[in-house]
């Protein structure tokens, strides 16, 4: 799924001012808490899926199951997958 973000939210949530800030932020910050961020903004995100044309991005952040990407127009979009909660194997009881 791709949603498009407010870019003031994202920044000020990270602390940063800029695209190239929250690349440097997220590699020194632990995984657990930018997932946690991520997921926080995608699910208080009152967006749509939002359609991204790729051949527009100018830089992308990956981490782990999220990706960052910021377009030419210097918007932000977040790709992310949904988990689904099956499991491989059933339960023994």
């Amino acid at each position: 799924m791709i949603i498009q973000l407010e870019k003031s939210s994202l920044f000020s949530t990270f602390n940063v001012d800029s695209f190239s800030s929250l690349d440097s932020c997220t590699q020194v910050m632990a995984p657990s808490m930018v997932e946690y961020y991520l997921s926080d903004l995608a699910s208080s995100s009152d967006f749509a899926e939002s359609y991204i044309n790729k051949s527009n991005i100018q830089q992308t952040i990956f981490l782990e199951e999220y990706s960052l990407y910021l377009d030419y127009n210097d918007d932000i979009y977040l790709e992310f997958t949904l988990k689904d909660e099956t499991y491989e194997t059933q339960s023994l009881w």
